[in-house]
């Protein structure tokens, strides 16, 4: 059986999680600043034919894959941090059991614990594509 998450625990997994929100919310800050319209249309302005039209295209899309990355794992750690002031962090949505703490630590952010995500990830697997 598992044991509960001890306040030292949480705290180290609270403090974690607020340094990471804030690093994410900076690269997210960084990636918008990097792909603001005046510099796709700058690429655009220098595009000499399809080939460099499709590289900026590319520019593109990838800052926005970046930013919408960042942002799943944002809403992620400040969720997980509502499920702390709530009081319910750690416990898995899958089995109700306590999610391990050395699991929490690699990704402070999980819902489930890794037999639950594991069993999730295989019977999700073509949905969503495998993540563990």
């Amino acid at each position: 059986m598992r044991q509960f998450l001890d306040a030292g625990q949480v705290e180290e997994l609270r403090s974690a999680m607020r340094k990471r929100a804030g690093e994410l919310r900076e690269e997210i800050r960084r990636t918008l600043k990097k792909s603001d319209s005046e510099q796709y249309a700058q690429i655009a302005n220098e595009v000499r034919d399809l080939e460099d039209e499709s590289f900026a295209d590319l520019i593109v899309d990838v800052n926005l894959a970046e930013i919408d990355r960042d942002l799943d794992e944002l809403r992620a750690v400040e969720a997980a941090l509502e499920s702390i002031r709530e009081g319910s962090y750690g416990q898995c949505e899958g089995c109700g059991l306590t999610i391990e703490f050395h699991r929490l630590q690699a990704t402070p952010s999980a819902t489930r614990c890794f037999d639950c995500q594991s069993s999730f990830e295989r019977t999700h697997f073509q949905r969503i594509g495998h993540t563990l």
